[in-house]
């Protein structure tokens, strides 16, 4: 199954990553099908530069992408739909911090 990933290049610290189409099973810095494309986070105005017509065109062939690619993607305008959580909690962690804000607010609530 091909995937949408981001591919980290750069120096330390200073992070730009690079759009490409692989296998999922592969590692990202293994050989990869095609590049789409280059994200620099750091600059906010010109950061996304990704290639439209080839994102589609693996798009409609079958191509999954990651939460944070698909994310980028509807913020470019490339694609149409909500974006996804990128970060997931397991439900031990859910009542933690359940339990944190209710401590928090008995608190409030007490002074």
């Amino acid at each position: 199954m091909l995937t949408m990933r981001l591919q980290r290049v750069g120096k330390a610290k200073v992070a730009n990553y690079r759009l490409i189409v692989s296998d999922k099973t592969k590692d990202t810095h293994d050989k990869y099908v095609e590049l789409l494309g280059t994200y620099n986070p750091h600059d906010k105005v010109n950061g996304i530069k990704f290639i439209a017509d080839r994102v589609k065109y693996w798009l409609g062939v079958g191509s999954t992408t990651s939460s944070t690619v698909n994310n980028l993607l509807v913020k470019a305008g490339i694609i149409q739909g909500a974006k996804r959580k990128s970060v997931y909690l397991s439900k031990s962690r859910k009542i933690k911090l359940g339990e944190k804000t209710k401590a928090k607010a008995d608190a409030s609530a007490k002074a």
